[in-house]
């Protein structure tokens, strides 16, 4: 083996990243045609990008998986992806408003609903996504879920307008925020990357003592997720401790002690 051939293609690879040029293969050049293909491309990429792509791979042979896979049959399942998560996130980018339709639980629509987005929350116990928006007549934040959305169109807004309820829904929102410590025990410190991913969605700051050596999670999250952590933290066991947070403590005081009642070991 020649001992320069990989300090050459380093030192090619570092100047081809260097100036933003990426190298792809045939095959995944094939599996780019393949892919845009498929019905959902039109939906996940604007026009021009579907149209570049597909002016660039035009001499490129796409690749044939008609006949090689074969997809048995599976119960049903959400898909990560949305139609409506394209045109929203086009709206919260350039900070304008939205006029909204969409349905609520007992079936009734509601059309032509004004208001100012403000993010996109994708919510891991549900699986679903959700738009967090301010509606304008009734002066309060609402969550709508992107399935019962049936319309939505762009409204022009000031950027001084954009700029103040911007401010304004942030500290409705940290009135609803929540924050708890979780102290990872230290005979499980080796678990530490194990249990941050358990934590994973969740806004976090991560504190070590080096004379006890001990790590503490300090997590902030908003008041509608509690139930959801409570689920992490039982799922971690003995591995964590909560030693800053009330209302998460008493919560699971209250579910360990209905579990040893129900065995008769209280």
């Amino acid at each position: 083996m020649n001992p320069f051939e990989k300090i050459f293609n380093y030192g090619i690879i570092s100047r081809l990243e260097a100036t933003g040029i990426c190298m792809i293969t045939a095959h995944e050049r094939g599996w780019l045609k393949a892919m845009l293909q498929h019905p959902a491309a039109p939906d996940a990429l604007t026009p021009e990008t579907l149209s570049k792509l597909q002016q660039l791979l035009d001499g490129e042979m796409a690749i044939g998986i008609e006949g090689i896979m074969v997809e048995k049959a599976r119960s049903m399942e959400r898909q990560v992806y949305h139609s409506h998560l394209r045109p929203l996130r086009r709206i919260i980018g350039s900070r304008n408003g939205m006029a909204l339709s969409y349905a609520i639980r007992s079936g009734k629509l509601y059309t032509g609903q004004e208001g100012f987005p403000y993010k996109l929350e994708y919510s891991m116990v549900k699986r679903e996504w959700y738009i967090i928006w301010y509606h304008f007549k009734n002066r309060m934040m609402m969550s709508t879920k992107l399935d019962k959305i049936t319309g939505i169109s762009e409204l022009p807004l000031e950027d001084d307008q954009s700029e103040r309820l911007s401010v304004q829904i942030q500290a409705r929102l940290n009135k609803r925020r929540i924050s708890a410590a979780v102290q990872v025990m230290p005979e499980y410190n080796r678990e530490l990357s194990r249990i941050l991913y358990a934590f994973s969605c969740f806004e976090k700051d991560v504190d070590y003592d080096p004379d006890a050596d001990c790590y503490t999670i300090t997590l902030s999250f908003s008041n509608n997720d509690s139930e959801y952590v409570l689920s992490k933290i039982r799922f971690l066991g003995k591995r964590v401790k909560i030693v800053d947070g009330g209302m998460l403590q008493r919560r699971m005081y209250e579910s360990a002690t209905k579990a040893l009642e129900r065995y008769g070991m209280a």
